[in-house]
């Protein structure tokens, strides 16, 4: 269900969102965890995701895909290689991605252990965000590039800073701790954040919905029974290797994706609409073109952009059927079809 009071007019939600946007926001989030280790970490790793792994460098990350025998996406995350033999896996369903990676792993000489209660993970997003970790950080963290980590030592208390984060901002950070230094770190970052004008990000649905989908990033929940192809991931693809799915997709390359994610915004001026959205559980509220009976999609997100003032999300549909500039109705609102990126 989605209508004009679960975004638009909460205050609360649209300030912490634009701290981010305006000038810095932080949470804790802790992602789960796995670490993988062992002689043939590299190699297990490049067949059980899409992307390049073998070319990942030490203290360098990368955001992949990964996939079942048919070529469907069951998770999507960062791989993190810490040194040579360790690497961290960054997800939101470790235990499936545990079964997966055991069911896959005889032939590797691997360790793999969950070790997610280990860290706790600050995000620190938004354009005065360098300004901030620098301040707080021992050698500061100027000379830190985009997907990289490195060790690192705040208010006395070791950490590792990485570069990233999951909102589309240029700038952005992320503190992994051990849990028993998070307060010291926290009161550190909190007074910080709120010395420049920024605040803590306590909603779930600011850190992980409305600031992501302005940036048109996806959540796993969007991704479901889809395949690289359907939602623009297929640039994440290292075709030059062998790794799980690839004989599907070699399938769907030749035979163009039957579907494509799109974005779309709502502009019927009567805001007090109903749109069943799959985020909330559900398949979604179907998408019809008018005059034709043929269901040609289904509303995968519809949230809110605080920076265009529009409630917007993605639509799953039928390749070619819907384009940017069409104007359709769902569930009797007048909706626009547009890019899935809200922040150009």
């Amino acid at each position: 269900m989605m209508n004009k009071n679960i975004f638009k007019y909460d205050e609360w939600k649209r300030s912490e969102h634009m701290a981010v946007r305006q000038k810095v926001g932080y949470y804790l989030f802790t992602h789960q965890l796995m670490e993988v280790t062992g002689p043939d970490a590299c190699r297990f790793l490049d067949y059980m995701f899409p992307n390049n792994i073998s070319s990942l460098k030490p203290n360098r990350d990368r955001y992949t895909t990964m996939l079942n025998d048919q070529g469907e996406i069951i998770d999507d995350v960062v791989i993190m290689r810490m040194d040579e033999e360790k690497y961290w896996v960054s997800t939101l369903y470790l235990e499936k991605t545990d079964d997966w990676f055991y069911e896959h792993s005889e032939d590797y000489d691997i360790d793999t252990s969950d070790i997610t209660d280990e860290w706790d993970m600050f995000s620190v997003q938004g354009p005065e965000s360098k300004e901030i970790m620098n301040r707080i950080t021992e050698g500061g963290v100027e000379e830190l590039r985009f997907f990289a980590n490195r060790t690192a030592v705040i208010g006395g208390h070791d950490v590792i800073i990485n570069r990233g984060g999951f909102t589309g901002e240029k700038f952005g950070y992320e503190i992994y701790c051990n849990p028993d230094d998070s307060d010291d770190i926290q009161a550190l970052l909190d007074a910080e954040v709120k010395a420049a004008g920024g605040k803590e990000v306590t909603e779930f649905q600011v850190f992980a919905w409305t600031l992501p989908t302005e940036a048109g990033f996806y959540y796993m929940r969007d991704l479901g029974h889809t395949n690289p192809f359907e939602v623009g991931l297929e640039k994440n693809i290292n075709w030059d290797k062998e790794f799980i799915g690839k004989e599907a997709l070699l399938k769907i390359r030749e035979n163009g994706p039957e579907r494509e994610m799109v974005g779309f915004e709502v502009c019927d001026e009567n805001e007090d609409f109903y749109i069943r959205a799959k985020q909330y559980g559900g398949p979604g509220e179907p998408v019809f073109i008018e005059g034709e009976e043929e269901e040609v999609g289904r509303v995968s997100k519809l949230v809110y952009s605080y920076v265009k003032n529009v409630n917007n999300g993605y639509i799953l549909a039928k390749k070619g059927k819907l384009k940017i500039g069409d104007h359709i109705r769902i569930h009797g609102t007048e909706c626009v079809i547009t890019e899935k990126n809200w922040l150009s």
